[in-house]
């Protein structure tokens, strides 16, 4: 009998992809780095509990373009500054990607709230343009020219916060306690230059980060950096606390409830 693609794999077969998985050699990416002060009661109504807001209202827009060979892969986020445990990270509130790869692990596995979009960065000589956009919308838009090259930083290690879980199969809450991920990453950079420009928040319902207005603009850069990532569970969290924010992660929270037509399957 032929092999039955849907059956289950060998253990070999397991361990095999692991094993690929764990020598991946370092991918670089070239991305757009904008970095604002915005209204500090903005930031903290954003922030689902236990997280806390950080010292300074920051947000971050982050713009890459990841040249992976036959697979170029466009990825963002927008962030603000938070602080759990004494642990000053970035709470993404949304991460357009421009593949579905790389929409399903950071979902299921780190909980991160990844949506398909397009993904956008430009370079003409010392003219920038990125861009995430979504919906015919590009609701954050950095433009500006190279100034000249900064000082490179050491390797540094830099942590998100994600919130993992699963909605209720009967549309009450969730099937089990949500869990806080901190994702800590391994950055280094072999290029760093400093824009200078402006960055625009477009209005978007899908993507409301207009919500976030730019007070201070505090930098802007274009890099080429690689990472790492390793995640764990912090702890679980109250779900009752959690569930007035569920509306970050989908464009419609009444599609968790969506299910087939009936006789549809």
């Amino acid at each position: 009998m032929a092999r039955v693609r849907y059956g289950a794999r060998t253990e070999a077969e397991i361990q095999a992809a692991r094993t690929a998985s764990a020598k991946l050699p370092d991918i670089w990416s070239t991305g757009v780095v904008a970095v604002w002060e915005s209204d500090p009661d903005a930031v903290a109504a954003v922030l689902p509990p236990p997280l806390k807001p950080a010292e300074r209202p920051l947000v971050r827009a982050n713009i890459s373009k990841v040249d992976l060979p036959g697979y170029p892969l466009g990825a963002g986020s927008v962030a603000v500054a938070a602080v759990h445990d004494g642990q000053e990270g970035w709470y993404p509130l949304v991460m357009p990607m421009t593949h579905e790869r790389a929409l399903i692990g950071g979902r299921e596995v780190f909980g991160e709230p990844k949506k398909l979009g397009e993904v956008d960065v430009e370079r003409d000589g010392l003219v920038v343009r990125a861009s995430l956009a979504r919906h015919g919308i590009a609701f954050v838009e950095v433009r500006g020219a190279v100034e000249g090259p900064l000082p490179l930083p050491g390797p540094t290690r830099k942590t998100d916060f994600y919130f993992k879980f699963l909605p209720a199969v009967d549309g009450e809450g969730f099937d089990a306690d949500p869990v806080l991920v901190h994702c800590v990453r391994n950055e280094k950079v072999r290029k760093l230059e400093k824009i200078t420009g402006d960055v625009v928040l477009r209005e978007s319902m899908y993507d409301p980060v207009a919500d976030l207005p730019v007070r201070r603009l505090v930098e802007i850069t274009i890099g080429e950096k690689t990472t790492d990532q390793k995640g764990t569970v912090a702890e679980r969290v109250s779900a009752q606390a959690l569930l007035p924010y569920i509306h970050q992660r989908y464009d419609d929270p009444q599609q968790i409830l969506d299910g087939p037509p009936e006789g549809s399957v």
